[in-house]
């Protein structure tokens, strides 16, 4: 199914807001990569960094009622929720004041409040929870919707299909979103995955779209089509986010699966945040507004650096909370 390309013309407030949501998460991803390089994220980490449109555009058309998973790819996810750079730098700096007292790491932070439900390791496992998230909004007839991400290579994992037949089957409200980034790991979509992603609903009666993840107006307009459909009770809907990582898999995958021209070329044709800033001409946002942005963002940026570096780690005792439910005799 191909995207409607009539959608409302976008205001001058909507890009400000686009930009700053989208400069917000690619300053906070550099910055996490520089803390990487300097030893102080431990663990795997996986930057966001080219793909920031496709969770700004999802974000603006969602409902306060609506709740999201995602995969390991998650720090951007959580930005757009609204949940606090602070405490998300502090938690991929391992720091007691990070949204999963530094437990969890870059791979696994919640928050119940913001109604995001984490990213997870496990290849497949946002479909799954996502699914059940879905079931729940439909149990408790809240009228919310789960927004399920996950990458082109999840796409190909059993459990996927799975939950495909049981969200059609119940009509759950449940919105699957592959953001196609073209490698599975390293490992080119073209090697990985037959036929077109955004069909991959087609034999439970799911409907698909194929949308450009790079055009954060294109991602709104698609996702607030997939959202009406979903909240009229027709079940889930699924989007292909044609999008790009310009980091590698992780902060240790030094990509030499692909040339550096092709990573330039995604730059210079298709970056997100250089596309909307293209459009500041036409509706009279001046560079002075744009400089406001930039270092209010910078500021924010580096401030949840040094409240990640001043707060303590966590107690040697926390090594025994959040494990096992004691059980009462």
């Amino acid at each position: 199914m191909a995207v409607s390309n009539s959608r409302p013309e976008p205001t001058a407030e909507d890009i400000k807001t686009y930009y700053r949501d989208m400069l917000l998460i690619r300053r906070f991803e550099e910055k996490a990569g520089q803390l990487y390089g300097m030893g102080l994220i431990g663990g795997f980490c996986h930057l966001y960094i080219g793909q920031e449109a496709v969770v700004t555009g999802i974000q603006a058309v969602q409902e306060p009622q609506d709740t999201v998973v995602t995969a390991y790819r998650d720090h951007g996810h959580m930005l757009a929720c609204g949940m606090d750079a602070k405490g998300v730098m502090a938690e991929l700096t391992g720091r007691s004041t990070g949204y999963s007292r530094g437990k969890g790491g870059s791979m696994h932070m919640f928050s119940r409040e913001k109604k995001f439900f984490g990213g997870h390791g496990i290849v497949g496992a946002s479909a799954s929870i996502g699914t059940g998230l879905g079931f729940a909004h439909k149990y408790n007839e809240d009228g919310g919707v789960a927004v399920a991400y996950m990458g082109d290579g999840a796409s190909n994992q059993g459990q996927f299909y799975e939950c495909l037949n049981m969200a059609a089957l119940w009509k759950l409200p449940v919105l699957y979103v592959i953001e196609n980034n073209k490698y599975g790991m390293g490992t080119s979509q073209e090697r990985h995955a037959a036929g077109q992603l955004y069909k991959r609903g087609d034999g439970y009666g799911v409907p698909g779209e194929q949308v450009d993840g790079m055009d954060v107006f294109a991602v709104r307009e698609a996702a607030r089509q997939a959202f009406d459909y979903i909240r009229s009770g027709k079940g889930p809907y699924l989007l292909e986010m044609s999008t790009y990582r310009y980091r590698g898999h992780s902060m240790s995958d030094p990509a030499k699966y692909r040339s550096k021209e092709e990573v330039q070329k995604e730059k210079e044709e298709r970056d997100p945040i250089e596309r909307l800033k293209a459009l500041l001409p036409a509706y009279k946002i001046s560079d002075d507004d744009l400089k406001a942005i930039d270092k209010d963002i910078k500021q924010i940026v580096n401030e949840a650096a040094e409240f990640a570096m001043e707060s303590p780690e966590p107690h040697v005792d926390e090594l025994w909370t959040d494990v096992l439910i004691p059980v009462k005799e």
